[in-house]
């Protein structure tokens, strides 16, 4: 088995507190068309530079069934600036309207191989994985960007299609993984698509 979930399987499910003071499992999120989530967290750049995309696309897919939840699984011993109060404090900043969860055992992060920071995971209505990678090709600048991967994704599963890519390489930091090296990252998933 491949460290990332592989497409076509469930989504594993979670019980994760939220900075909202909720519990968040999948079967809150049952009412959604298509699920969204992503491994996320308070100090990578690329994640900063994400941000403002995340709440926009939020609040653009929301009002048609699709639901975001933001999970932040990396360490804190050498990150505590991702730690829960932390969080607590960036989603209140920003403004963040979906839900955003601690992971601070990372056994949800090990269930769904996250491995970078933002790592975005697509399901279907059945919470079959139909694409994961990257939000679009410029994480840090979005006047940059010029592919929608994510949008293109979930706007293709909203019409009843298949999305025209299905897996890119996430671009961002490595999830910081509690007891490896700060850059680790598993052989097998160095390069999901060559």
């Amino acid at each position: 088995m491949a460290f990332t979930l592989d497409l076509n399987h469930r989504a594993p499910d979670f019980s994760l507190p939220g900075v909202d003071g909720r519990t968040y499992s999948l079967a809150d999120l049952d009412k959604a068309r298509v699920l969204v989530v992503v491994f996320s967290c308070n100090h990578c750049p690329y994640v900063v530079g994400s941000e403002d995309r995340m709440i926009a696309f939020h609040d653009a897919y929301a009002p048609r069934g699709v639901a975001l939840v933001a999970i932040n699984a990396n360490e804190t011993d050498n990150h505590p600036t991702d730690d829960f109060d932390h969080m607590v404090r960036r989603a209140r900043e920003k403004g963040f309207r979906f839900p955003y969860l601690r992971d601070a055992s990372q056994e949800v992060a090990r269930a769904y191989g996250a491995l970078r920071t933002p790592h975005f995971y697509v399901f279907d209505a059945d919470r079959r994985l139909r694409y994961t990678g990257r939000m679009d090709d410029n994480p840090r600048e979005a006047a940059k960007a010029t592919t929608h991967e994510l949008a293109d994704a979930v706007d293709a599963l909203l019409a009843g299609k298949e999305p025209p890519v299905a897996l890119t390489n996430p671009i961002g930091c490595n999830v910081k993984w509690r007891g490896r090296a700060e850059h680790w990252m598993p052989p097998e998933a160095c390069d999901l698509v060559m």
